[in-house]
């Protein structure tokens, strides 16, 4: 997987993040562009027109998160148009793609635990990149991300880590976080409570949900086009989520598209409560090579046409500003990352 270290301003870590990751970048395009045409008879013409109407949005609201696409579509030398289109695919395809599953927190007596298992077509594996982005008066960043896109899944220097599940229900507003913004955002956020309250000011455009966390605990986020719906921890310090809303959300469908997804809520739940000792890091990896209901199971593979497959894991542990990656299917990682601040 390749590393890039980016800082400075935000054209300067977007330019480093393109030019570094240019080979990268490009093929994300083109599997996007494949997928939009696939999946939504949608050319790439076409989503870069849709995508141009986030960008007066994006110079009004967040023009820090534009700049710095304007200077990875430079380092990349692609259309800053490509870059927007990826950065808000989920907006685009109103929760077509089926990105991000298996995900728990854990609050333990010593420590708090974060983590996910990433499920998607596994020609996007090549894609993926190891960004670490330093920051004047912000967190430093470690997330894993597809090349080109700005915010996904990670942990930053206050100990603050998020996890992304897709969730398919219909709606989008432009006005709001597309959801990898939205992503960014709480990796630029000192604690979970700052997060929280800075995306309820903005709102996330599409129907996702987010799982963050810092050593105080972890919350669940609910969000769709009109809605923010939060999951607190249970009473043993826990939340489990997977790709179905877990609570209702007025007026909003949830077309729960994956039978597998409540399947893997449940089994995810079970295997922690059939931990009998001391919760670590170990402990927490171990559930996510779980095959059980394969290949719909929480380490999720191909089977019988079926092209999706999880492509990374990581475990964070909050307290330690520590995390484990796993590039492949955790039962037989294809390498291991480990990450520290």
């Amino acid at each position: 997987m390749l590393k890039v270290t980016a800082s400075g301003t935000p054209h300067q870590i977007g330019f480093k993040h393109g030019s570094e990751a240019r080979i990268q970048v490009s093929r994300s395009i083109k599997f996007y562009a494949d997928l939009f045409l696939k999946t939504a008879n949608l050319q790439w013409t076409q989503v870069q027109e849709l995508a141009s109407k986030f960008e007066p949005i994006m110079s009004k609201k967040w023009p820090a998160y534009l700049d710095e696409m304007a200077g990875l579509a430079e380092g990349a030398k692609v259309e800053l148009a490509d870059i927007i289109a990826i950065n808000v695919r989920t907006e685009i395809a109103f929760g077509l793609f089926s990105d991000g599953c298996t995900a728990l927190s854990w609050k333990t007596a010593d420590t708090s635990f974060l983590g996910q298992n990433w499920d998607w077509q596994h020609e996007q594996k090549e894609n993926l990149i190891l960004l670490t982005i330093e920051q004047q008066h912000k967190p430093t960043i470690k997330m894993v991300t597809e090349a080109g896109i700005i915010g996904k899944i990670g942990i930053n220097s206050s100990g603050v880590g998020v996890c992304l599940n897709a969730i398919r229900a219909k709606g989008m507003d432009e006005t709001r976080l597309s959801c990898h913004l939205g992503l960014r955002m709480v990796l630029e956020s000192t604690s979970r409570e700052e997060a929280v309250r800075r995306l309820e000011t903005y709102g996330v455009a599409s129907s996702c949900h987010f799982l963050v966390a810092d050593a105080t605990g972890g919350v669940g986020l609910e969000f769709s086009a009109v809605d923010l719906q939060k999951i607190q921890m249970n009473g043993s310090g826990q939340v489990f989520h997977a790709n179905h809303y877990l609570v209702e959300h007025k007026g909003v469908v949830d077309t729960n598209w994956l039978p597998c997804s409540s399947a893997r809520v449940d089994r995810i739940e079970e295997l922690a409560g059939n931990v009998k000792h001391a919760v670590t890091t170990d402990v927490i990896e171990d559930f996510f090579i779980d095959e059980t209901g394969y290949p719909g199971s929480i380490c999720r593979g191909q089977k019988e046409g079926t092209t999706v497959e999880t492509l990374f894991n990581i475990v964070m542990d909050c307290a330690k500003k520590t995390a484990v990656v796993k590039l492949g299917r955790p039962i037989a990682p294809e390498e291991v990352v480990n990450l520290s601040f």
